[in-house]
């Protein structure tokens, strides 16, 4: 007898019956995969088995149980103030960024006040425990079982009752009534709906890891992301030593903070002033380095911006980056060659953040264009100069938000003087110990940043100079650069 399958998208979980190049869900292109269909008997056992009753708003009780504290400040930061009850909460990253390390830490934290219930499905509990004495964690609170079968952990985490509920991973977890490979979209999706059910019935907190795919989004369906209450994923390069924990979605709390840890022979350690990771140790004035403020969540980070430019060797010049929003970056080069002074058709550039931070927010823009610019001009930035703002097609400088407390940061940390939006920062708001200096136009922040060393080396490539604020391209920008002599 044939089995019955069907047709679910990776992205959004709709199901069909046939198979489609376009998602009718979602419109993703090639996003259906096909899976046998699912026994009735799963069907209709998943509803809950008690019935609710509609209840008037004014007579919702909120409950009074407080949020439990991880222990690791940088994660409860993250989490926006510790864990919920009955919160579920995916952890994503790239193999071996300290998913599973990160998850152990919190559990012997929790354990001095709560039990913990880790379900470890990639490991062996002989495994598990040769990690846990390398990070010295060794408490009877912690309930370790090796299991894949949601259903049994259901029973366990009904029978237990623990604090907190940890599974490691979702990608290894199968449900006996669904049919299917662990791993497949109706498995994932399925076993993610039965701890769901668990978390909200019962208020145990749940944990889930997840792994991801080679575009960095998490493997399965996009509906695991949709159907748990917060996401968090671990950025970073796992052959350095610092890591970053994003919260891309918050049900209970602001998604713009971050935690930031470093990766040592003893497990993760918080970053408690992470603006050191993210600027060059010992640093000094050298082309193409430009320190900017930014702001993650509430917290105020000073990050170094590089950026190098050269004669290109192919047709068309290369535009690289990391760290940084790339549709941003063509869109900065164009307003340095129309308003700023500088010629870039033959050139590539490359623009990275220092540290392995990713820079999403337009404060950026500022740094990255006085970077191009100094690496261009070969004019260095003195090292005592922090700068932030947004960058506007007509070649003016916006103002951002937070000023404030982004001056507040730079001068904490020694630099005194700093380049930002005319009008950005009132006058109490600024710290005792930093010149501020306003800009209007992307040339005038050039002028102020870079100064005559930019000037004389414009001249000596041929009179590349640069123009005053949102004046066009300065006299001689079309002349060859530093590295055409």
């Amino acid at each position: 007898m044939k089995t019955k399958t069907v047709f679910f998208c990776k992205n959004c979980g709709h199901e069909s019956a046939k198979w489609f190049g376009k998602c009718p869900g979602c419109g993703e292109w090639n996003t259906l995969v096909e899976q046998a269909a699912a026994p009735t008997k799963s069907r209709v056992s998943s509803p809950a088995a008690r019935r609710e009753e509609p209840v008037p708003l004014p007579d919702i009780g909120t409950g009074t149980a407080e949020r439990l504290a991880t222990g690791i400040g940088e994660l409860d930061r993250a989490l926006g103030g510790g864990i919920v009850p009955g919160a579920v909460v995916l952890v994503g990253g790239d193999p071996g960024i300290g998913k599973s390390t990160l998850l152990l830490q919190m559990s012997g934290a929790v354990a001095a006040g709560a039990t913990v219930l880790y379900v470890s499905g990639e490991e062996s509990a002989g495994q598990l425990r040769m990690r846990a004495d390398r990070l010295g964690i060794a408490s009877r609170d912690i309930m370790v079982l090796a299991e894949t079968d949601v259903s049994r952990v259901i029973e366990e985490a009904a029978a237990r009752a623990p604090g907190v509920l940890i599974l490691d991973s979702i990608q290894t977890a199968y449900h006996p009534d669904v049919t299917g490979s662990p791993g497949s979209v109706s498995q994932v999706r399925e076993c993610a709906a039965r701890l769901l059910r668990l978390a909200k019935e019962s208020g145990v907190p749940v944990f889930i890891v997840g792994h991801v795919t080679k575009e960095g989004a998490i493997a399965g369906p996009r509906i695991l992301e949709h159907m748990v209450d917060t996401v968090l994923y671990f950025e970073g390069d796992k052959r350095l030593a610092y890591r970053i924990l994003r919260a891309t979605k918050n049900r209970y709390g602001s998604t713009d903070e971050i935690g930031v840890f470093e990766m040592t022979s003893d497990g993760l350690r918080e970053v408690a002033d992470p603006s050191g990771l993210f600027v060059s140790e010992g640093r000094h004035a050298r082309p193409g380095s430009v320190v900017i403020g930014c702001i993650e969540g509430t917290r105020a980070l000073m990050v170094e911006i590089q950026a190098l430019t050269g004669l290109t060797n192919y047709a068309v010049p290369q535009r690289s980056s990391t760290g940084i929003d790339r549709r941003r970056l063509p869109l900065i080069l164009a307003v340095l060659e129309r308003r700023g002074g500088l010629s870039l058709g033959n050139r590539d550039v490359f623009v990275s953040v220092a540290g392995g931070v990713h820079v999403e927010e337009p404060a950026a823009d500022l740094g990255i264009a006085l970077a191009v610019a100094s690496s261009y001009w070969d004019a260095p930035v003195d090292d005592r100069t922090a700068v932030f703002g947004e960058i506007g097609l007509g070649g003016e400088i916006r103002r951002v938000t937070l000023a404030g407390k982004r001056l507040a940061e730079a001068a904490r940390l020694g630099y005194t003087r700093a380049v930002v939006p005319r009008g950005a920062v009132a006058a109490r708001e600024r710290p005792k110990g930093i010149e501020v200096v306003e800009v209007a136009g992307i040339g005038d922040a050039i002028e102020q940043v870079l100064g005559a060393g930019a000037r004389r080396r414009g001249k000596r490539a041929g009179g590349a100079g640069f123009g005053a604020a949102g004046s066009g391209r300065g006299p001689g920008a079309a002349g060859p650069g530093p590295e055409e002599v």
